[in-house]
């Protein structure tokens, strides 16, 4: 199979997943109670019965469920996602105004991740059950034990209010500059740990494993170096693994942006997540959903395609 059917199968198959996840979403929304339209009456007793019908025939809201959501899939298949009701924006421009920020803070986290992983896992391989291996295991249990929320406030805590060293809140400045870019280290490294510690136990044990293996045993008799034999041969087939994980790493990267958006009033599509269950806006809660569904399964995708380039004897059957 070559590889552009090979994305075209997988791409297929997102289908029918991306449709049980809306429906199972969709759902569950609806078997809590209240909408936003109760909401919007309880601030506003003045709403009779009669506009507030008119209101919920308005935006969809006066159907059975099914009904509602079969409205709903029509909708998007016309590329209309629906309405934010608390602002009455439509969904798309409300999402793509925070995109950029969950991607930012994204970028950030996969990048401090990485840093860390990498050669902390290169490290403990290479001196195993050594002082350092030691050490970086006892990291990684920390960095997967810490709840991301109470590392993020003893960041802010130590770096923002003790040391001030960087500002407690964003500063309002563009997102690319280089205020904007300092401020995003701490909630970089808030929601990069956990990732780095799953990724460098990962990347150890993978490494520590094809050490072992025939083929170093023969580089090191051709007298190659050391950090030949380690950067060049080792390190290319311990990515394999580490790029399977980092793949499935994708859904906590953007779990861990929902809680630290909060902690760090950062306004991404995490923050926005949160303030749509609380108001229970359902065409935002659907919108986020699905589409953190797809970055998942792009990411999944981007894997299985960086498995032929790390690996040529992988093939597409």
């Amino acid at each position: 199979m070559s590889l552009r059917r090979f994305i075209a199968v997988r791409v297929a198959a997102t289908v029918p997943i991306l449709f049980g996840v809306s429906v199972l979403t969709f759902a569950l929304v609806h078997l809590t109670p209240g909408d936003p339209i109760d909401q919007m009456v309880a601030l506003n007793p003045q709403i009779s019965a009669a506009e507030e019908a008119a209101i919920r025939a308005r935006y969809g809201l006066d159907g059975p469920i099914w009904q509602q959501y079969l409205t709903w899939m029509g909708n998007v298949l016309q590329g209309d996602l629906g309405t934010v009701i608390s602002v009455d924006q439509p969904v798309l421009p409300y999402i793509m105004a925070r995109l950029p920020e969950t991607i930012a803070l994204g970028l950030f986290g996969w990048a401090i991740a990485l840093l860390i992983s990498i050669p902390t896992g290169i490290y403990a391989a290479v001196n195993k059950d050594t002082l350092g291996d030691d050490l970086s295991r006892v990291f990684a249990l920390s960095g997967i034990s810490l709840p991301n929320f109470w590392l993020g406030l003893m960041l802010i805590l130590v770096f923002a209010l003790w040391l001030d060293l960087w500002p407690v809140l964003a500063p309002d400045k563009p997102l690319l500059s280089a205020e904007m870019l300092w401020y995003l280290v701490l909630p970089g490294v808030t929601i990069g740990t956990a990732s780095s510690a799953t990724l460098m136990r990962v990347m150890r044990s993978s490494m520590a494993e094809e050490m072992n293996k025939e083929y170093v045993t023969a580089a090191r008799a051709k007298g190659l170096p050391e950090r030949t034999v380690v950067l060049k041969h080792v390190l290319r087939n311990s990515l394999i693994s580490v790029t399977t994980i980092a793949a499935f790493l994708t859904a906590s990267i953007f779990a861990g942006a929902v809680v630290v958006e909060q902690v760090f009033a950062w306004p991404g599509l995490g923050r926005a997540f949160v303030g749509a269950i609380i108001g229970r806006e359902v065409d935002l809660i659907m919108a986020i959903t699905l589409f953190t569904g797809v970055t998942i399964i792009l990411a999944n995708l981007l894997a299985d395609i960086m498995y032929a380039v790390l690996d040529p004897r992988i093939r597409y059957d």
